[in-house]
């Protein structure tokens, strides 16, 4: 029953979200703040966590594959498409769910505990519209880009790993990385990227606007957020990777 009761309170939340602004200028500023802070205030982690994921893909592929039989290019073909379809999407997506959605979730839980929203809604400024829909829209612009260039810097990082260590020659995995190539991929990659990109922001936002007592609750709803964005992505993952492979 309680699960029924969250999810309607979700439900209404985004519904809340779409009212007429009350000042259009103050919202186009709070969304580009919102960008700046998703999508520059994650991109280091998101460069060191793509180029080290294609480097050990890489040496992990090349170590399993010993057969003679197997042509070396075959490992490049294999780094492009792990990155593409299943390490930039979902392990970024994970990633982005701890350092973005702790952040939604401790800011909005803040400003509810020292009751900045209430002051707005007494303004009237509909706080749900002015508040969650920056954060969700902005998320749905700038996730799908760093997950982009997570899987282009993946696979450079997998080609660099394979010349520094003697694997794989870069002319050879050039090759590789042109056999094959479905563009079908990239179309799902970008799918799971907006499904996971409205996942961490809207869940986070949920757990952030609600929460009620003190400090440790917002301690609480934080951590709980970001186990429940995880669970979900995993659980959209499969169901996108079910219906359109």
């Amino acid at each position: 029953m309680k699960f029924f009761t969250k999810f309607g309170e979700y439900l209404l939340m985004l519904k809340g979200m779409f009212s007429r602004p009350e000042n259009p200028k103050m919202y186009w500023k709070e969304f580009m703040h919102q960008c700046v802070e998703i999508g520059i205030g994650s991109l280091p982690i998101v460069i060191i966590i793509s180029l080290f994921l294609g480097g050990v893909t890489t040496v992990q592929t090349a170590y399993q594959l010993v057969s003679p039989l197997v042509a070396p290019s075959t490992i490049a073909q294999i780094v492009r498409d792990s990155m593409i379809l299943e390490l930039s999407p979902t392990v970024v997506s994970i990633v982005l769910a701890g350092v973005i959605g702790s952040k939604i979730a401790s800011e909005l839980g803040n400003m509810r505990i020292s009751e900045q929203i209430d002051a707005l809604e007494i303004m009237g400024i509909n706080t749900k519209a002015y508040l969650i829909m920056p954060k969700i829209v902005a998320a749905l612009l700038m996730i799908p880009l760093l997950i982009a260039l997570s899987a282009i810097l993946g696979i450079w990082g997998g080609r660099m790993a394979g010349d520094l260590s003697g694997i794989l020659a870069t002319d050879i995995f050039d090759i590789g990385l042109r056999q094959n190539f479905s563009p079908y991929n990239v179309f799902v990659s970008l799918v799971k990227a907006y499904i996971f990109a409205f996942v961490i922001s809207s869940v986070s936002s949920y757990y952030g606007y609600f929460v009620t007592g003190g400090a440790l609750e917002i301690g609480r709803s934080s951590t709980t957020s970001v186990v429940v964005s995880c669970i979900l992505i995993l659980v959209c993952d499969f169901a996108v990777a079910a219906l359109l492979l």
